[in-house]
């Protein structure tokens, strides 16, 4: 494949969800694309505040300003700058193009000598069987263009995963040095965690079973140190906490028996994939941080986002599912059940499985190792839409 896919830019619109999710996702790839395949990236973001807590360098109230080979613009309604669509229109998670950049497209189409960009719809993660079957159908809309719908997934039929280049190799020599998370933990501000010690990252939403976990570790063998940012983790654990949330400070830990609670700081994405390999578990939420989870090939709980009628937990099924082929029955079952009770929020049986995980610690960790590889399938999400792109 030419690296030089199109010699036009790509334009994509993301309207900022749950401050960090869809943000997360959509810069991962757009900063993929640019870098990998030299392709010119226009990114519109709706809440660049929300942006510049994962991207500290942005300035949230500049109209347009590029980084890593993407440039970035607040998209506002109507948008402020003169809008030249590029040859790929992608729409993040399903946010509506602003009318003007559909009429703009309307009149390509009408227009015998423009030929209009290719307009996809980026689709949620899913591993449910479904997606397969859906993945790159075109819909024709009102105007007569055709939007495709692109969906990301676990299988060769699917729109693969993001996932750059070079990281699993970045991640394998971070790993293989001790002395590279002893540092990263200094420089976020932690101090008091020694090399033997046991660290568990928490990144999720408000859960009656996270409290209940941090109980359990309160009276275990060995320290432990859970790394909480300040947020919706927190908003579990008041009744542990010396003071509100809000009076928290990064860096400040609470020590209760053999328990350590570091309050993090926000920090950019590459530091946050490097906090995930240096954490011997992980607790995390949404999409973004729920794959890089995976591709940091450590044990993990995904505490994924309530939907109405439990439809989370089918989707979360779903993932089990294709985690679990290759697993021996008695470790899935242990992984399964203390995903499950994590997201239905049952105490007792969150601590009975987590104390369960003793006795499969070693396989779950080799599986943890191995599941990158058979989860890319040879291809990840930004090659497999640059292919997507030039076949259409």
């Amino acid at each position: 494949m030419s690296i030089q896919t199109v010699n036009q830019h790509w334009d994509i619109f993301c309207a900022v969800v749950d401050n960090y999710g869809d943000i997360g996702v959509t810069w991962r790839l757009a900063r993929q694309l640019a870098e990998e395949y030299q392709l010119d990236i226009n990114l519109w973001v709706d809440d660049l505040n929300s942006f510049s807590h994962i991207l500290p360098a942005l300035t949230p109230d500049k109209r347009s300003q590029t980084f890593n080979r993407v440039t970035i613009h607040q998209w506002n309604v109507p948008l402020e700058i003169n809008f030249v669509p590029g040859a790929v229109l992608i729409e993040a998670f399903g946010c509506e193009l602003p009318e003007q950049v559909k009429s703009q497209l309307i009149a390509q189409q009408q227009n015998p000598g423009d030929t209009p960009p290719l307009w996809l719809n980026l689709e949620y993660l899913s591993a449910e069987n479904w997606v397969e079957g859906c993945h790159g159908l075109p819909s024709m809309q009102a105007s007569g263009i055709k939007k495709y719908f692109y969906f990301p997934g676990f299988t060769p039929r699917t729109g693969g995963l993001i996932c750059e280049k070079s990281l699993l190799e970045q991640r394998t020599a971070w790993q293989s040095a001790p002395e590279n998370k002893l540092a990263l933990f200094t420089q976020l501000g932690l101090t008091g965690i020694d090399v033997q010690d046991k660290v568990f990252s928490v990144f999720s939403y408000e859960a009656e079973a996270l409290a209940a976990l941090c109980q359990l570790w309160q009276g275990a063998d060995q320290k432990i140190h859970a790394l909480i940012p300040k947020g919706r983790s927190l908003n579990s654990l008041t009744h542990l906490l010396p003071c509100s949330v809000a009076e928290l400070a990064p860096g400040q830990q609470i020590v209760i028996g053999n328990l350590n609670l570091h309050i993090l700081p926000m920090t950019d994405q590459p530091s946050f994939d490097r906090l995930l390999w240096s954490c011997d578990f992980n607790i995390v939420r949404g999409e973004d941080s729920f794959l890089r989870a995976q591709w940091a090939a450590k044990p993990f709980i995904w505490h994924i986002y309530p939907q109405e009628d439990d439809y989370h937990l089918v989707k979360l099924e779903a993932f089990i599912n294709l985690y679990c082929d290759n697993l021996a029955p008695e470790i899935a079952r242990c992984w399964t059940e203390l995903n499950l009770a994590f997201n239905q929020d049952q105490q007792s049986a969150v601590t009975l499985h987590w104390q369960n995980l003793d006795s499969v610690n070693l396989p779950l960790l080799q599986h943890a190792q191995k599941w990158p590889i058979y989860a890319l399938n040879d291809a990840d999400l930004a090659t497999r839409l640059v292919q997507f792109v030039k076949n259409s």
